[in-house]
């Protein structure tokens, strides 16, 4: 394989956490034992046609650990296996924006007194923040705080279809109010949902290019158990997207990305004995690499058909530039510029 085949074809987390705090960043799960509104009959007892019973989450929280020793448990877990430096906590589990600022001040808190806590990533829903919440989140302290939204479509029939509760003029509204307080806000979207072709899934992503957000997840829809989805794929009324079909429209979906934005992830992937269908969904890294190997093939990367005619130096770990260190310091330096939440964070060896 050629040196050019083996280059970020896309802007990577972990590139992103390399260049702030200069080593490796792990993130930690952890459940705060949070609701949902679509869930607790706020807007339905059901939830989104997708949402297993628990949350997407680990299901920590539920069976009586607290974010210590949840975090404790993880941390212990992650220096045996994978020699990060610094962690951040992920809150995963359900809305944890959801409840009173009263809530979530207290977890914020909780949060700080963590050993070694270098940031917080709190997954939420667009509906279930304000002014005054987000003011806390702002204001919570960490290098680095991240908004993970559930955004998941752009087109309000989409929406009402897999009974999401909000449409996208709230996604967009939060979007604009978390980074006006200088929150990273990465938005969460599904491609696959029932009813969407792949231009309209297309379409998504123009629409969060002209929003202000810093990083994307990007979700193939599978199958959980005990989902309404289920049902639906079990009645012959709901089918799963290819992996060729998804990947196909990841390689166009990067190439319309903006640049600027992190690609926290090309695929999700269910945990435990969740998975229904398809099957090809149980192997995460398979399908990421096909996607590098059709963006390497194409000759494309993210942006190239949006704002970066050519492929950004800075998408590639800093310590693997051989030969290319000064291009590639004036061109992050440019991007910190443009985009000041790229910016080294304190007391790190970043470039």
């Amino acid at each position: 394989m050629s040196i050019e085949n083996k280059m970020n074809r896309y802007n990577t987390l972990s590139a992103y956490f390399r260049r702030r705090f200069g080593v490796r960043v792990q993130k930690v799960p952890l459940d705060a034992g949070a609701s949902c509104p679509n869930r607790d009959g706020t807007l339905s007892s059901g939830g989104c046609v997708f949402c297993n019973p628990a949350g997407s989450g680990s299901g920590m929280g539920g069976a009586g650990l607290s974010l210590e020793e949840q975090w404790a448990l993880w941390r212990a877990r992650y220096a045996r296996s994978r020699n990060a430096a610094l962690y951040i906590a992920y809150l995963q589990s359900f809305s944890n924006t959801y409840g009173s600022p009263e809530r979530l001040r207290e977890m914020l808190l909780q949060l700080r007194r963590l050993e070694g806590i270098s940031g917080i990533s709190v997954g939420t829903r667009p509906d279930c923040l304000d002014g005054p919440k987000l003011d806390l989140l702002a204001d919570a302290g960490f290098d680095e705080t991240w908004l993970e939204l559930g955004v998941q479509s752009a087109h309000d029939d989409t929406l009402r279809r897999i009974n999401r509760g909000h449409d996208a003029a709230c996604s967009a509204a939060a979007i604009h109010g978390a980074a006006a307080r200088g929150l990273r806000v990465c938005a969460h979207v599904i491609f696959g949902l029932p009813g969407e072709c792949a231009e309209a899934m297309l379409d998504t992503v123009r629409w969060l290019n002209g929003l202000p957000v810093l990083g994307v997840k990007f979700h193939a829809l599978y199958v959980c158990r005990g989902t309404t989805l289920a049902a639906q794929w079990r009645g012959g009324l709901y089918d799963p997207m290819s992996q060729s079909a998804y990947v196909d429209l990841m390689v166009e979906a990067l190439a319309l990305l903006r640049s600027d934005i992190v690609v926290h992830r090309v695929v999700g992937e269910p945990s435990g004995d969740e998975l229904l269908a398809p099957e090809w969904a149980a192997d995460k890294r398979a399908t990421m690499a096909l996607v590098q190997q059709a963006l390497a093939t194409q000759g494309l990367w993210q942006g190239c058909r949006t704002d970066a005619p050519v492929r950004p130096l800075w998408y590639d770990n800093p310590a693997e530039l051989t030969g290319r260190a000064d291009a590639d310091a004036a061109a992050y330096a440019a991007l910190c510029e443009r985009q000041p939440l790229y910016r080294p964070a304190s007391n790190t060896s970043a470039p």
